[in-house]
């Protein structure tokens, strides 16, 4: 699946018009604008999107059917495909055990991937090219450093340990500036030129997600640097994640809006009841059929329950009917949801708690827990079969 020949050696280059298949894995810091890319070539949202770093914890994959588009004048066409987008974490050092989970994320996608996206945001300042200086003018300048050269010191370490993971790989990695709408089109070539020194991307290409500025190009770049192959899924379908998983992102979203400070990030929402209708059909009086949801949220601290329940239950309320609304346009069906708050100190830095969080590893536990069900049923009725 990543048997792709090197970037640095071989550009990507159109060929016959094939159905082309592959994962790109979209990777680059916090807040570049990942989850709101991948929600921009898909056409809808699949990944949640807020304005707080680190919102997405786990790899979330977005299918996307492309038809050939035939050659015309001053247009080479593009092959029919199917791309597997791969949204990631931020990448960032990890500190807790909840770090080192998302960080481990990002490695596994960028272990299955055919291309990848390398998002920057071109919002953030480039860092200051200073003269050398003696070691009296360094000790100096560091005792009257600004806060905003603080800040770009900063940046530039959390962009050195992202690019680091690029220069590792062996496969195209195309450079996005994402945000132009942002900046002028006159500070888009100190940009090029500082990423390009830095490493030898296949190609670079300038967006803007939120404005769906430049991503036909991107597209086309994509299918381009993609092997010919089958399918990775059918046609028809959009990702491979559970509707139970993205109930609960839906829910982790809205709290993530309507909460600050540190409770958002000590959040996790864990679905403990899913009850899907039999048909999704409308009954005799034309109304929807009603799924039934049982949410936990988990925070680490007595303090964080209660902002999250609010006075008299108004916030716990408003996070549960922003939600629901949402997730009956997700399922197409009635929602009936209920959601309870629950302290698990310092759950961050258990590395148990962390992986069950996992909706892989959830979805295993189900399904042991559905097979033990079924063979104590089994058990039963030969017992009353023994009985007659």
């Amino acid at each position: 699946m990543a048997g792709n020949v090197c970037a640095r050696l071989y550009p990507c280059h159109p060929r016959r018009m094939a159905l082309r298949s592959g994962f790109v894995s979209i990777v680059g810091r916090p807040n570049a604008g990942k989850s709101t890319l991948l929600n921009a070539l898909l056409g809808q949202k699949l990944a949640i999107v807020t304005h707080k770093p680190q919102t997405t914890r786990t790899r979330i994959q977005g299918v996307l059917e492309l038809p050939v588009r035939k050659k015309a004048k001053g247009d080479p066409g593009r092959s029919a495909a199917q791309v597997v987008l791969v949204d990631t974490p931020g990448v960032h050092k990890p500190e807790t055990q909840l770090d080192k989970r998302m960080m481990q994320e990002v490695h596994d996608a960028l272990e299955t991937r055919d291309v990848v996206v390398f998002l920057v945001d071109v919002t953030h300042r480039l860092p200051e090219v200073r003269k050398p200086q003696t070691s009296e003018e360094f000790a100096e300048a560091r005792k009257v450093r600004t806060l905003g050269q603080h800040r770009r010191a900063m940046s530039k370490a959390e962009d050195d340990f992202a690019l680091q993971l690029v220069k590792k790989l062996d496969c195209p990695v195309l450079l996005v500036l994402n945000k132009i709408d942002a900046l002028p089109k006159s500070a888009l070539l100190p940009l090029i030129a500082h990423w390009s020194a830095l490493h030898t991307f296949a190609d670079v290409i300038p967006i803007s997600a939120k404005k769906h500025e430049g991503l036909d190009l991107l597209l086309d770049k994509l299918v381009a640097c993609l092997p010919e192959g089958q399918r990775y899924f059918p046609k028809d379908q959009l990702t491979d994640q559970p509707e139970r998983f993205l109930a609960a992102e839906i829910i982790r979203e809205k709290i993530l809006l309507l909460t600050g400070e540190e409770v958002p990030y000590a959040t996790a929402v864990v679905i403990e009841r899913y009850e899907e209708p039999a048909s999704r059909k409308k009954d005799k009086a034309g109304r929807l059929p009603v799924t039934k949801i049982t949410a936990a949220i988990f925070c680490e601290r007595t303090g964080q329950k209660a902002i999250l329940i609010g006075k008299q239950g108004t916030m716990l309320k408003q996070i549960g009917t922003m939600a629901r609304k949402e997730i009956e346009g997700l399922l197409g069906t009635r929602v009936f949801l209920e959601l309870f708050v629950k302290v698990q100190e310092e759950w961050r830095a258990s590395r148990g708690f962390v992986e069950d969080l996992d909706w892989r590893r959830q979805l295993e536990q189900l399904a042991e827990t559905q097979q033990r069900n079924q063979k104590l049923a089994d058990a039963r009725t030969g017992v009353v079969e023994g009985e007659d």
